[in-house]
């Protein structure tokens, strides 16, 4: 099916969460002057435009007017909402929103207003990596040479604080060996003497000052030096540490203890100590500066429970301001304005019109999808995610009569706060299989009593994925090995090896 803009549109406001409509609105608001917000004193009769006006005029006449207009029916639940419009946008002529449209000086005052108060509001930036080692570097005292190529090698550290080059390399690049110096001056038109000379000891205690630097472990060129720099003479199980750390971290992370004890003489009780000690290194020293914005989660519609226990889905519209058709602009086309003037404003007023219907259509839409989500999930805000029940977005666009992408469309992006918290929509969604009674359980569910399997099982005799598909067959869930191997490993449950503990 071929889709008009004006349908794409619609669904489009109703694919966006709160915030993101927020935003819209305001651009649409600065590209449609015919738009505007509609103020708390302002009567909803004042929306009427010229357009109705005429439609009357034209029935009064006897002529005939179109009646497929979007109207937000709360009694018939707006069944083929949908339809109707894509029926009329098949009708509507195309429209260019930006096509002569400018805002207004008030418009472009509160949008400088908006900036300002954004720009005050943010924070500092915080130091980086980078900057925090420059700074400390320039507390030594060291030749002009090797301070030089100590700042350059801090500016070839990764985030992670490592070096993703060998040291011969970084010297190749950094300036020429010594052997060449003069016939590569002479090549470029420089004297000799501004070509870098570095010899490989001198570019060795450079790195040496890198890697004194804090945070420890900075200027590694591998995992292993960078856990090595951080063992300190005073470090508990040192010899142990150092030998864990130069040939036997695959041993461990595959939990190997007897193969390192028989290689090593170590004992077990050591191994456990020392590999205690390693788990408190830092392998990647530079996270700790990388600055990741928290992303702050504006619910789009919350639950409360009425008098009778049943659970209400409510909107959080505050975000949403009310629109209206600007009545200048309707005080403009009832002077009888010339024929270019009037059709401009007619396609603006226009696309407020349908804009203002999409964000209606979004929300009556997006409350009923959620009502319906709700009522199927009764027992998970009632008594905890244990209890959630298989539910397809199908069964919930067969309760609401509209289509299945349209639910997908709906719960995207979207959140909504619970007495449990606050959730995805998508969160509610989710297969299930069927318990030897015939009781159809969530996948969820499952989870978690596979979980619960191995936080009580024996350390010292783990259960093997067969050991857990009979413990799971035991409280009726009948599963293949496979599956619990896939659940397992999508949990992050280390094999029965690696949980082993001896």
């Amino acid at each position: 099916m071929k889709l008009a803009p004006r349908m794409i549109q619609s669904m489009e406001i109703l694919q966006l969460p709160v915030m993101a409509l927020e935003e819209r609105i305001e651009q649409e608001i600065e590209d449609n002057p015919t738009l505007e917000k509609m103020t708390g004193d302002v009567d909803a009769t004042e929306t009427e435009t010229e357009f109705e006006r005429e439609r009357a005029r034209d029935e009064a006449n006897g002529q005939e007017v179109d009646q497929k207009e979007l109207v937000v029916d709360n009694d018939h639940n707006n069944e083929g909402d949908f339809e109707r419009l894509l029926e009329m946008s098949a009708e509507w002529p195309e429209d260019n929103l930006s096509a002569g449209s400018r805002p207004s000086s008030n418009r472009t005052e509160e949008a400088g207003d908006r900036q300002h108060d954004a720009m005050s509001n943010m924070t500092a930036r915080p130091q980086s990596l980078h900057e925090y080692l420059l700074e400390q570097l320039g507390f030594f005292s060291c030749e002009p040479g090797i301070r030089d190529f100590g700042e350059y090698l801090i500016q070839n550290l990764d985030h992670n604080g490592r070096l993703q080059s060998n040291l011969a390399e970084i010297v190749q690049v950094y300036g020429r060996p010594i052997g060449e110096q003069a016939e590569q001056a002479a090549r470029d038109g420089k004297p000799p003497e501004e070509v870098r000379e570095l010899s490989m000891e001198a570019a060795q205690f450079g790195l040496s000052l890198i890697q004194k630097l804090d945070p420890p472990g900075v200027g590694a060129r591998d995992s292993k030096e960078c856990l090595l720099l951080q063992v300190g003479a005073d470090t508990p199980y040192r010899d142990a540490l150092i030998t864990l750390i130069t040939a036997h971290l695959e041993d461990l992370g595959q939990n190997r203890l007897p193969v390192i004890q028989r290689k090593t003489g170590f004992s077990i009780e050591t191994i456990k100590a020392a590999h205690g000690e390693l788990l408190k290194l830092e392998p990647y020293p530079g996270r700790g500066f990388e600055v990741r914005p928290v992303q702050k989660v504006t619910p789009d519609s919350s639950v409360e429970q009425d008098d009778e226990g049943r659970y209400i889905v409510k909107l959080e519209d505050e975000y949403t301001p009310q629109l209206r058709i600007s009545p200048r602009y309707r005080k403009m086309l009832q002077s009888n304005p010339d024929a270019q003037t009037k059709e401009f404003i007619k396609r603006k007023v226009e696309s407020a019109k349908w804009l203002i219907e999409s964000i209606e259509q979004r929300n009556n839409t997006l409350k009923r999808v959620a009502q319906a989500i709700v009522d199927h999930q009764t027992d998970f805000l009632n008594n905890g995610p244990e209890h959630i029940v298989p539910l397809k977005m199908q069964q919930i666009a067969d309760v609401v009569g509209v289509h299945v992408t349209t639910v997908s469309r709906a719960v995207d992006d979207k959140w909504i706060q619970t007495p449990r918290g606050l959730f995805p929509l998508k969160r509610f969604f989710g297969g299930g299989t069927t318990t030897a009674e015939g009781e159809q359980v969530a996948w969820d569910i499952i989870r978690i009593k596979l979980k619960e399997i191995v936080d009580g099982e024996d350390k010292a005799h783990p259960l093997s994925d067969d050991a857990l598909v009979e413990k799971l067959s035991a409280v009726g869930y009948h599963l293949a090995r496979r599956t619990v191997t896939k659940y397992r490993k999508a949990m992050n449950i280390p094999s029965s090896r690696q949980r082993r503990e001896y």
